[in-house]
C-alpha cells in the first residue's frame, strides 16, 4: 500500500514551517491545518504532492507570521526561537544544520515575512524562483530580487566562519566544565572578550532583560557563588549546545563559536519553549 504523501513529507513540512516561524508549536499548528486542507483536496489531480504540500505550508506560515508581530512586540524581555533537540543524523546534512541553527533563526527574525519565505524556500530548500513566485503571488523576476536582498541581509548578520561540529563541541564542553566548577578564570578563557549573552525568560522566569556584553560581565553573571549547577552537552537545532540547570531552573543554551572561543550565548529559559528537550525531532529537506 502506497503511503500517503503527507505522511511521507511530514518532516519536511514541519521543517519548512519551523524555519519560517521559529516556534515548534506554531509550526505544528500550520502542519495540522495543512493536513486538513490536503485531506479535503482532490489528490488525484495533484501532479507533484511534495511541491503542492510545501506551497500550502508556506502560505499558511506566511499568514501566521504576519499575525505574530504583535505577539512579539508584547513579549517580555528578549525573544529567542524555540530550541529543538535534534537527532544525531541531522548532522549528516551540515548545510541544513547551519540553516536551522538558533543563530540563523535569530537572523531570519530580522527579515520581513516575504523575504523570509523566499530565503527559506530558495536558499534552504532549493525551490526554483518560478515555484516561489506562485506561492507568494509575485513574478519570478521579483522573487530573484527579493532572494538577492535577503541573502545579502543574512550574510551581513550571520557568522562567516565555518566551525566544525567537533571543534564547537570541544569549546562547549570546556565552557560547561568551567561553569560547573565555578572557576571564573577558566570561564573567562573560553569566552571571547566581546561575547554577548542573550537570555529569554518570557517574563515567566528570571532572565537578563537586555543583552549582556563583554566577557567580564558575562562570566560574573554565570559564575556566581553558592549555586548548584548541572550541565551537559546536547544537540540543539543540529549543533552542539547545552542543557543547563542552575538551582533547579532549566535553560537550553546555544552558542556561536569563533577562533576557539564563544562569541554569542543564547539562553532559552522560558519554560513554554522547553517542552521539546526530551525527544529528538527529525528535521529534513527531503
Amino acid at each position: 500500500m502506497t503511503q500517503d504523501p503527507f505522511i511521507t513529507h511530514r518532516s519536511l513540512l514541519f521543517t519548512v514551517a519551523y524555519e519560517m516561524l521559529g516556534m515548534a508549536a506554531d509550526a505544528e499548528d500550520v502542519v495540522q491545518e495543512a493536513w486538513l486542507r490536503w485531506s479535503g483536496a482532490d489528490q488525484l489531480q495533484v501532479q507533484d504532492p511534495r511541491a503542492y504540500l510545501v506551497r500550502i505550508v508556506t502560505r499558511l506560515a506566511l499568514n501566521h507570521l504576519r499575525t505574530l508581530s504583535r505577539r512579539r512586540e508584547e513579549y517580555i524581555g528578549e525573544w529567542l526561537p524555540e530550541p529543538l533537540l535534534t537527532s544525531a543524523h541531522t548532522d549528516e546534512d551540515p548545510e541544513l544544520s547551519q540553516r536551522v541553527s538558533i543563530a540563523m533563526l535569530i537572523v531570519l527574525e530580522t527579515l520581513g515575512p516575504t523575504e523570509r519565505a523566499v530565503f527559506v524556500l530558495h536558499d534552504v530548500f532549493g525551490m526554483p524562483h518560478g515555484e516561489i513566485a506562485e506561492v507568494i503571488g509575485k513574478s519570478a523576476a521579483a522573487v530573484r530580487q527579493i532572494a538577492h536582498r535577503a541573502r545579502l541581509h543574512v550574510a551581513a548578520r550571520h557568522s562567516r566562519e565555518q566551525v566544525s561540529r567537533s571543534e564547537q563541541q570541544a569549546v562547549v564542553e570546556r565552557f560547561l566544565a568551567a561553569l560547573q566548577t565555578g572557576q571564573l578564570q577558566q570561564l573567562m578563557e573560553v569566552l571571547a572578550p566581546d561575547v554577548v549573552l542573550i537570555a529569554d525568560g518570557g517574563g515567566l522566569v528570571p532572565a537578563a532583560p537586555a543583552p549582556v556584553l563583554g566577557a567580564t560581565l558575562v562570566a560574573g553573571l554565570l559564575a556566581q557563588p553558592n549555586r548548584v549547577v548541572t550541565a551537559r552537552c546536547v544537540w540543539l537545532n543540529g549543533e552542539p549546545a547545552a542543557r543547563i540547570e542552575i538551582d533547579g531552573a532549566v535553560a537550553a543554551v546555544s552558542f556561536v563559536v569563533e577562533n576557539g572561543r564563544i562569541m554569542q550565548i543564547y539562553a532559552i529559559a522560558n519554560p513554554e519553549k522547553l517542552t521539546r528537550l526530551d525527544k529528538p525531532v527529525d528535521l529534513s529537506r527531503g
